[in-house]
């Protein structure tokens, strides 16, 4: 089964042409530029962009990643792939290590679907003074011995973990992780600048959503924030949804590490998608007013209701990306990060045929996943 996507602005981190692309058995087999050698179904002059990638997320649709509920696993999957995100890591939440085990086992078998491209431990191994939405009475100091359960739990699922370097034991969970094949990301972190340095050299490689939940940038003491965005080796995740981080504060992450190293994520937790009300993150209770999710006990921001398809539009228009770059951004490094940058994340031949349409508004107007469409053009 071959389809042809003609009349289409194409883009590619090198840039945007006027073209076509084949598919064939889920995969980009030709792509070129002006006409199709035949005819195909025509995209209208609109822009076709790779899949999203969101290597951080809570959930969507009422569904949480952290319960380990699969019916609502998929309705959030589903929600975000809507959206344009055709690749989802499921990010749990800090709580006692037996209910994380379960939700890890039980969202692995998703990960074998691939509905999900892994599991993402943010916590427990972070600071109490900067937990954020997390349980602080469910922290816990870093275990490599008991890090290594969970990862077994995930049966060769787990792809990240989110930790505070400065704790005890964390420079050896961070190793650990690492030598699992497991992401080590620095985040919800009170570490001076030496004590994250220390956690890059331990094998840290990302930035869990930069500037939120660690001591902020400073020009005497410059903290996490320095260090993590001066260090070719780590990826700069960016919640950009215009309440986690000031546009200005973002545009400077990006023009530091540049869209190579900067990595948009949604940090969505079970309210995107749906209106303002009540839910819960993890065990702690959550009120969404006016779309901004916040601890009901302490006003905390508590994950988002972002999509990536929100988080990419403005990243064009209030941050001042080319389009070239917002894809970057929001497919390739994402993709680069899990190791998949070979398969997803931009379009080139041999690659997945993952695909968004959008209009010349930036909204998505159909959704591809495998050569699939999951929402015809419209």
């Amino acid at each position: 089964m071959s389809l042809t996507l003609a009349d289409a602005r194409i883009v590619t981190p090198e840039g945007v042409h006027e073209g076509w692309l084949t598919i064939e058995d889920g995969r980009i087999t030709h792509v070129g530029h002006g006409s199709a050698p035949s005819p195909g179904q025509s995209m209208g002059g609109r822009h076709v962009v790779p899949g999203f990638v969101d290597i951080h997320n809570h959930g969507g649709a009422g569904g949480s990643f952290p319960t380990g509920e699969l019916d609502g696993a998929r309705d959030a999957v589903a929600l975000h792939r809507r959206h344009g995100t055709t690749t989802t890591m499921a990010s749990l939440v800090t709580g006692p290590l037996d209910g994380l085990a379960r939700a890890t086992a039980a969202l692995a078998e998703l990960c074998d679907e691939g509905l999900l491209a892994g599991i993402h431990f943010e916590g427990p191994y972070i600071a109490r003074s900067r937990c954020g939405a997390h349980d602080p009475t469910m922290l816990r100091e870093p275990s490599p011995e008991e890090f290594a359960g969970l990862v077994k739990a995930g049966r060769g699922h787990v792809r990240m973990l989110t930790i505070a370097p400065e704790l005890p034991g964390a420079l050896a969970t961070i190793r650990l992780a690492v030598a699992e094949g497991v992401i080590a990301a620095i985040g919800h972190s009170d570490a001076d600048y030496d004590q994250t340095i220390a956690g890059i050299e331990a094998g840290a490689s990302v930035a869990t959503h930069l500037y939120n939940a660690m001591p902020p940038l400073g020009h005497r003491a410059p903290g996490p924030v320095a260090a993590l965005l001066d260090d070719e080796r780590v990826t700069v995740e960016l919640i950009n949804d215009g309440v986690h981080v000031h546009p200005a504060m973002l545009r400077l992450a990006y023009e530091v590490a540049g869209p190579g190293r900067t990595a948009l994520v949604t940090d969505a937790m079970s309210a995107a998608g749906l209106g303002d009300g009540d839910y819960v993150l993890g065990s702690m209770r959550v009120r969404v007013d006016d779309g901004v999710a916040r601890l009901v006990e302490g006003g905390s921001i508590a994950g988002s209701t972002l999509t990536m398809d929100v988080a990419f539009r403005r990243a064009v228009r209030e941050v001042g990306m080319s389009l070239p770059d917002a894809v970057q951004v929001a497919s390739l490094t994402p993709a680069r990060v899990l190791g998949l940058a070979d398969r997803i994340g931009s379009i080139a031949v041999g690659k997945a045929a993952d695909l968004v349409v959008l209009s010349d508004e930036l909204e998505v107007a159909g959704v591809m996943k495998d050569g699939v469409w999951v929402t015809e053009p419209r």
